[in-house]
């Protein structure tokens, strides 16, 4: 089960693919600064995974208005993310859960995937500038997305 609203966000430290190289990028980079979207997600290069990543991309803007750092997840490794994201023009970062630890501490791992092993849930997180959960949403399967207007809705409460 998600961490549910209310729960201390636990801290992380995963890496991004920048054009220097790997990246570290932690929760507390963005505490007490902006409010952070986790948008955990099971695997690039797939379908449901491109399209969501793909269109919230091209809303970062809204999401910037609301004063929100946005953060895909998923258990690939920074390379493979970073692959993706130029074939696809994704344009928020992608944070690489190669241990799955984080999956697991916020509660959204699945054991697994169609036989391919333990991946990340699709799911999303509203993080306050306080770092305490203020929308917490696993979806139905992987293939629903996330309610992005709850999400938003959420945002706007804690702008």
């Amino acid at each position: 089960m998600p961490l549910s609203v209310g729960t201390k966000a636990p801290e992380f430290t995963l890496k991004t693919k920048t054009a220097e190289g790997p990246k570290d990028v932690k929760l507390s980079d963005t505490v007490g600064k902006k409010n952070t979207v986790l948008l955990f997600f099971p695997l690039a290069f797939t379908g449901v995974c491109t399209q969501e990543m793909c269109d919230v991309s091209k809303g970062l803007n809204e999401y910037a208005k609301l004063n929100a750092q946005v953060y895909g997840v998923s258990v690939d490794s920074p390379f493979a993310q970073e692959a993706w994201a130029q074939k696809e023009s994704i344009k928020i970062p992608l944070l690489s859960d190669l241990n799955k630890k984080t999956a697991e501490s916020y509660g959204v791992l699945l054991p697994d995937l169609i036989g391919l092993g333990s991946v990340s849930a699709r799911a999303a997180f509203v993080i306050d500038k306080k770092g305490v959960i203020q929308y917490s949403e696993q979806t139905p399967t992987p293939k629903d997305l996330p309610n992005f207007a709850a999400i938003k809705s959420a945002l706007e409460k804690i702008k």
